[in-house]
């Protein structure tokens, strides 16, 4: 009897907010305008960074299994100008400084070294790439260390990088352009005016943030330095731990190690950066982190903005239904029924404001999706409940001063109103 009665209780206050809101439309949907913003601001936030993070996680997991990264200067830099030309001003890492390394580090699975450059056009008889073509230099570990897979054909071995052998492994966008019939292998293709034989190419990576991954190709690390390297080039050293057990182990060798081969006195800083995809994956969550914090005080205001606004609704509906609250107080309805009601009432409207914020978060937040290739869309379903929770929570907090007053109305000065 009393699950019925409060059904029926909750069936007529979800009606009564329709009704109001139906009856004063234009007051309403300013009122709800609100709430719609402060969820929707969250959610679609919300909502991108997810995907972007979901993307990210896979995305820049750009080493391998339990592979650490020494560079010069950081693989995500933020900071002024400053900060940068501090980075920029480390010595260069040499190959002879690699060697030195990997010599050093004993506990490793293997020591990889490598370096790019871009802007290059391949070119295979009369066919010919655009001039954004990566060449990669790597030694036999690399695409281990890189996270890379060979297609078929064979990986490099030491004799290329002792000999400078002109060989190359192609990325399947480079295929695509220059064979797109025929099989590459064996077949000699020019960079730079520079030939090269094909003796391997590589498994599809697709597109991360709208960019291919797969537009390069590889040529042996003392090819490339002989071939392509600048005054400025300073490569990337890859470190393989045994297992994920030892990992910490050899990162922290590697940080020492390095600093030996730099000859850096204990007081002096690094001059050179290590990293990991986790690293990665922390720098990113940090700098996310403070778009999430604003958002979400962008969020606090337009709520609260939108609870002020449901209590001045609230206390006109009170207003304008002083008399329909005396018929009922006369017919039986008591204090905690009309308090109840309008408590409802208020928690209604606020919900009906964010069912429509999340469902508006949700599609935009989403339309990254439209933008960035193989990106799934994500629905953050405990921002969601987030969302309506809070919704409720705006819609008690602001509606329990006009529920009050309505409870508190005297029936017979009520049946007198005009």
């Amino acid at each position: 009897m009393y699950i019925r009665t409060t059904l029926k209780t909750l069936n007529d206050a979800f009606f009564m907010a329709l009704e109001a809101i139906r009856d004063n439309l234009l007051r309403s949907i300013l009122t709800l305008l609100g709430i719609v913003i402060g969820v929707f601001a969250i959610i679609a936030v919300m909502t991108a960074i997810r995907t972007l993070e979901s993307s990210i996680n896979s995305g820049l997991n750009v080493f391998g299994s339990d592979v650490i990264f020494v560079q010069k200067t950081p693989v995500i830099q933020m900071g002024d100008h400053s900060s940068r030309r501090k980075y920029w001003s480390r010595p260069n890492i040499t190959y002879e400084v690699a060697l030195e390394l990997r010599e050093r580090m004993l506990g490793a699975e293997f020591v990889s070294v490598q370096d790019g450059t871009g802007g290059k056009t391949i070119r295979y008889k009369k066919e010919k790439t655009n001039p954004n073509v990566g060449v990669q230099g790597m030694d036999e570990w690399g695409l281990e260390a890189l996270n890379q897979s060979l297609d078929y054909g064979r990986n490099f071995i030491a004799e290329d990088m002792e000999y400078n052998r002109r060989v190359v492994i192609l990325g399947t966008d480079v295929i695509d352009k220059l064979f797109p019939f025929f099989d590459p292998m064996d077949q000699t293709i020019m960079i730079n005016g520079i030939g090269f034989d094909v003796i391997g190419t590589l498994q599809r990576k697709g597109e991360m943030f709208g960019q291919s991954q797969d537009n390069f190709v590889i040529i042996p690390i003392t090819t490339y330095l002989q071939y392509f390297s600048q005054r400025w080039t300073s490569l990337g050293i890859s470190i393989k731990a045994p297992n994920e057990e030892s990992f910490d182990i050899i990162k922290e060798e590697a940080t020492d190690q390095m600093r030996i081969v730099r000859g850096l006195r204990p007081d002096e800083e690094n001059d050179f950066e290590v990293t990991s995809n986790d690293a990665l994956i922390k720098t990113f969550g940090a700098f996310t982190a403070g778009i999430k914090l604003f958002a979400g005080a962008v969020s606090v205001i337009a709520l609260v903005v939108a609870g002020i606004g449901i209590m001045n609704i609230m206390l006109v509906s009170v207003s304008e239904r002083i008399k329909e609250i005396g018929v009922r107080k006369a017919i039986g309805a008591t204090r905690n029924n009309i308090l109840f009601q309008f408590l409802l009432e208020a928690v209604f409207l606020s919900l009906i404001g964010g069912v429509i914020g999340v469902m508006l978060g949700v599609g935009v937040g989403n339309m990254i999706t439209l933008v960035m290739k193989n990106v799934d869309t994500v629905i953050p379903v405990d921002w969601v409940f987030i969302g309506l929770f809070t919704c409720s929570f705006i819609g008690i907090v602001f509606g329990i001063y006009p529920a009050y007053k309505a409870a508190g109305l005297d029936p017979i000065e009520s049946l007198r109103h005009e």
